[in-house]
């Protein structure tokens, strides 16, 4: 005899209720395995735990080191270099956003001829990939600035920032 179309109806509810209820399980955890961000303080630019020299980044083993900042009117340009001895595979610019100190971020900008013209990059097993020459577009180059980098670790993992003073 078949069911009847309420009981049928309640059953999924409940099975849409569980799934909801495990999703947001699975996020909380997700969650919890992020990376704390590592900030060197912007008055004495100390290394984050296992690179240096200062400024620089190391979040599981992908490191990034920025030298040559320069600011000027409402640019800042600076170069970075990537060593990847992590599971992440590859170095994109949209993993990379600069915080001004009016909170204001921005992307990488290319339309300058000096600016290093790149786009997702693969490499691993400790491979190096740069110097590139990254320049922003600022509303403000007063001090502190922050590069934002959130490397691929998957869907809920890994924004460190570092400060550039």
């Amino acid at each position: 005899m078949p069911r009847p179309f309420s009981s049928r109806i309640l059953g999924y509810g409940a099975l849409g209720a569980g799934l909801v209820v495990a999703l947001a399980v699975g996020i909380a955890a997700f969650q919890s395995l992020q990376v704390p961000q590592e900030s060197p303080s912007a008055s004495s630019p100390t290394p984050a735990v296992g690179c240096n020299p200062a400024p620089c980044a190391n979040v599981r083993g992908y490191t990034l080191w920025v030298s040559n900042l320069n600011r000027e009117a409402d640019e800042v340009t600076m170069q970075i270099t990537f060593r990847n001895s992590s599971q992440a595979t590859h170095a994109d610019p949209s993993d990379l956003e600069l915080i001004d100190s009016a909170r204001q971020p921005s992307h990488p900008d290319f339309s300058r001829p000096d600016c290093t013209q790149w786009s997702r990059h693969k490499f691993s097993d400790g491979a190096m990939y740069g110097p590139l020459t990254l320049c922003f577009k600022v509303t403000t180059t007063s001090p502190p600035l922050i590069l934002r980098w959130s490397p691929d670790f998957g869907l809920f993992c890994c924004q460190t920032d570092i400060k550039l003073g």
